[in-house]
């Protein structure tokens, strides 16, 4: 590594194993210890000695602490950088194919959706949870092996300069951006800044000599067709790969057609909302580019399912309950209240949503915009709650619809444990921090 020194380098052994989580180490592994929101690895240094790891990479500024230990010491100025460096080391020995991705709103779907698609034909491995940041990537490569034919690997943000430096270690082969909207504007500020900071996934494959899949629908991200190894997707005409949606189920299931080049693929798609179809066209342009044909990628399709609070539609016996609370922004909140106007099977439509946040100075704005949406789809009643949420309710109080804002946690499950549900169609929607996933419990609670 750059910059590092080690000490007592007789005693170093090629190591089988690179890890940060003193809970898994395995003799002849090397601990690589970084400091972490919640723990430091150097208070952890001497247990990993003891459990047999054969080396140890710690802070040049911390050595005075372990200068007794008689095992190979690599010193660095900075552990996490020095993480990141081996994951390209290991990423340069694989002759995995990575497929890298980011976004605003749909990355893990899309991710998880191309990962899918692409082990009719692969041996895939893929991000894990929200293994995404300048952590998770390195973690990813280190647990590809060489008998992976592809990795799917998602790469997350919300400062500058991260996905520029995930992306420098995964050096991808392919690289998709499912959108560029308004997320993380607490510190992108603007969608100018979240395409500055996204694009760079594109620009490090580029340099690599890599394919970019470019979503044609997107206006900011459509700007970028002059590269000259690039697939494009989209509905719009001209795109290399090209869906649309024909039609909705009553249920309000997509019935869906992807074509490219001469194969043609109609079919009714198991996965609701819009958002689900447009990742689907973004895994099926990595799906065909890759070689995949018509029956793979049917077979493939079969097999999708949402991720965990994500778009799950439920239905019970007298009403449908969409739990999408895992996250939310401005365009992933109207997506979902597009796919509650759309689903006909229950007459009243009904809304609880919680604050977006990461949204800075915007905030205000992109709460308040919301109610044209909640009318513009019929929505009939509509309960929120959070500091934001309050200006849309204020919004909705003159225009007929069923609204009220609680000022805390206890008030709305209060009143959703007393509230008659049946021919309802029920979207629960927030960001992360609201943990809205509390009041989908408590509707469900309702029925057991």
């Amino acid at each position: 590594m750059p910059g590092s020194e080690i000490v007592n380098p007789v005693d170093y052994k090629a190591v089988k194993k690179v890890s940060i989580d003193s809970r898994k180490i395995e003799k002849g592994c090397l601990f690589i210890a970084i400091k972490g929101e919640k723990f430091d690895g150097h208070d952890f240094v001497k247990d990993v000695i003891k459990k047999g790891a054969s080396a140890v990479v710690i802070e040049r500024k911390k050595y005075s602490k372990f200068e007794d230990l008689n095992v190979p010491l690599i010193l660095v100025d900075d552990t996490t950088k020095a993480y990141g460096y081996l994951a390209y080391l290991w990423r340069n020995k694989l002759k995995t194919r990575i497929i890298s991705l980011t976004g605003s709103a749909g990355k893990t779907t899309a991710k998880d959706m191309i990962a899918t698609l692409l082990s009719e034909k692969f041996t895939v491995n893929k991000t894990l949870g929200n293994n995404n940041n300048h952590i998770g990537v390195p973690l990813t490569i280190f647990n590809t092996t060489k008998d992976h034919d592809v990795l799917v690997l998602e790469h997350g943000t919300n400062h500058f300069g991260e996905v520029a430096y995930t992306a420098e270690i995964a050096q991808p082969d392919y690289a998709l951006i499912t959108n560029i909207g308004n997320s993380h504007l607490e510190f992108l500020k603007d969608k100018k800044g979240v395409l500055r900071e996204k694009i760079s996934l594109f620009e490090t494959t580029v340099k690599g000599k890599g394919t970019i899949f470019i979503n044609n629908d997107d206006e900011l991200l459509s700007r970028f067709n002059g590269y000259k190894r690039k697939i494009t997707f989209g509905i719009r005409k001209g795109s290399d790969v090209k869906g649309k949606i024909l039609e909705y189920t009553d249920d309000g299931k997509p019935v869906i057609e992807l074509r490219y080049k001469k194969e043609k693929i109609k079919t009714e798609f198991n996965l609701y909302g819009e958002q689900s179809f447009k990742n689907l066209l973004a895994a099926s342009s990595v799906a065909f580019k890759l070689g995949l044909k018509k029956k793979e990628i049917l077979k493939g399709m079969q097999k999708l399912s949402s991720p965990d609070k994500r778009l799950n539609v439920n239905r019970y016996s007298n009403f449908i309950l969409i739990d999408d609370t895992y996250n939310a922004n401005p365009d992933s909140m109207k997506s979902s209240l597009e796919l509650l106007s759309r689903i006909k099977i229950f007459k009243n439509k009904i809304a609880i949503l919680g604050d977006m946040f990461e949204l800075g100075e915007t905030s205000l704005k992109h709460h308040k915009n919301l109610a044209a949406v909640i009318k513009r789809n019929k929505i009939g009643q509509v309960y929120v709650i959070g500091k934001m949420m309050k200006f849309l309710n204020t919004g909705l109080k003159k225009s007929g619809i069923e609204c009220k804002h609680f000022p805390d946690r206890e008030s709305l499950s209060g009143f959703i444990s007393t509230k008659d549900f049946s021919d309802s169609v029920i979207l629960v929607k927030g960001s992360r921090g609201m943990q809205m996933e509390y009041f989908v419990q408590k509707i469900k609670e309702r029925i057991l």
